[in-house]
């Protein structure tokens, strides 16, 4: 158990721990000053011993400085714990069974409170109940912190009547590695799982595929009135019930997208002439950053469009899901000939109606009605 320090008597040697740890904090810990003084609330120290020896074994086992700042802000005491009889055993257990320095640090700078279990009460046997359900080593300690939070008892009265289930209906075991590698509803109470589980099959997802573990995880996460609220959402933004259903079964993640993000985004896509239905078919198109992807790119579409260089009906996911190397050379670098400005559209840097470019002549072009002319994307 981690303790706070208690040190010193009177307003004087208060005052002069909390000073030294402040500046503890942000000299060896990497912490901003506001951020110093909010966690020397937490812990205090006038001696830098013990928290020069924890540090020093983080960075030995493969901790940076970035990773020691987001550990001591987020788990402060540990700066307190004994870093032989404590700290030690747990990092190589951890190592022990698959994690790299790597992942390691990477898993610490996440969720530090792995440290605060009990080797033998908790980490140990959790790792012993999930290593027959995880594929690799590895996967099995990223599980055991994943679930370590979680009383050992208590796993043992979940994860195997759910893994059961899963694999008599015929999941796959990598899908059922990957849920109780990433995620831990397989530790959820088996009447509860096995009613999701259910409501997934019900609404005809394959078990046998990748997209039954992603459709199961959000029903399991999502609490009713939040996926009634989600629908509400997707209803005012122009999508009827049978298409907000195939937006879920084509990319369930989509009902776990924040509902701003869900209307500005096909706000935009609405606006520039893809049909809330065709939207609905691709849902992927929902989850790249407005700004930064799909603006200047429906930009530089839009703007071959209107020269005639492109065909008039576009998949959104023809130009939004390739890499960014990949769109430059399809639809910037090919035409830069026959529109130089491409690449200043593309950066913001000038707009399509900076160009001269007069509605006239796209009518000319393609014979479409004003009404109807930037109805250009479709699936």
């Amino acid at each position: 158990m981690i303790k706070e320090a208690r040190g010193g008597s009177g307003c004087f040697s208060s005052s002069k721990q909390h000073s030294f740890t402040v500046s503890y904090l942000i000299n060896s810990c990497g912490l901003s000053t506001e951020s110093a003084i909010s966690t020397s609330k937490k812990v205090q120290f006038e001696n830098p011993k013990n928290p020069d020896s924890v540090l020093t074994l983080l960075k030995n086992h493969g901790c940076n400085d970035t990773h020691i700042s987001k550990i001591v802000a987020k788990l402060p005491l540990l700066l307190l714990a004994n870093p032989e009889k404590t700290l030690l055993p747990k990092l190589q257990f951890l190592g022990s069974v698959g994690l790299s320095h790597v992942n390691l640090a990477k898993i610490l700078a996440s969720n530090p409170s792995i440290l605060h279990r009990s080797l033998e009460n908790n980490l140990i046997p959790t790792y012993n109940l999930l290593k027959g359900v995880v594929i690799g080593d590895e996967n099995a300690a990223k599980a055991v912190v994943r679930h370590c939070w979680i009383p050992s008892e208590d796993l043992e009265k979940t994860i195997a009547p759910n893994v059961r289930l899963l694999r008599e209906i015929g999941v796959p075991m990598a899908h059922i590695s990957f849920l109780a590698t990433f995620f831990s509803i397989l530790a959820q109470k088996s009447d509860k799982f096995s009613k999701d589980v259910n409501k997934v099959m019900g609404m005809g997802f394959d078990p046998q595929k990748m997209v039954f573990v992603n459709a199961l995880h959000v029903i399991c996460q999502m609490s009713e009135s939040n996926w009634y609220q989600k629908i509400k959402t997707y209803r005012r933004c122009g999508l009827s019930e049978d298409e907000i259903m195939l937006a879920f079964r084509n990319h369930p993640i989509c009902f776990q997208l924040s509902e701003k993000k869900i209307i500005s985004t096909m706000d935009y896509l609405v606006n520039m002439g893809s049909p809330p239905a065709a939207i609905a078919r691709a849902p992927v198109a929902l989850f790249f950053n407005l700004e930064r992807r799909i603006v200047p790119r429906c930009s530089v579409v839009k703007l071959l469009l209107l020269k005639g260089l492109v065909k008039k009906y576009l998949c959104l996911g023809t130009f939004l899901n390739p890499t960014e190397r990949a769109f430059l050379d399809r639809f910037i670098i090919k035409y830069q000939e026959d529109v130089p400005q491409l690449l200043d559209v593309y950066n913001g840097k000038v707009g399509i109606q900076e160009l001269g470019l007069e509605m006239y002549e796209a009518v000319a072009a393609f014979g479409l009605g004003h009404c109807n002319i930037f109805n250009i994307f479709n699936t």
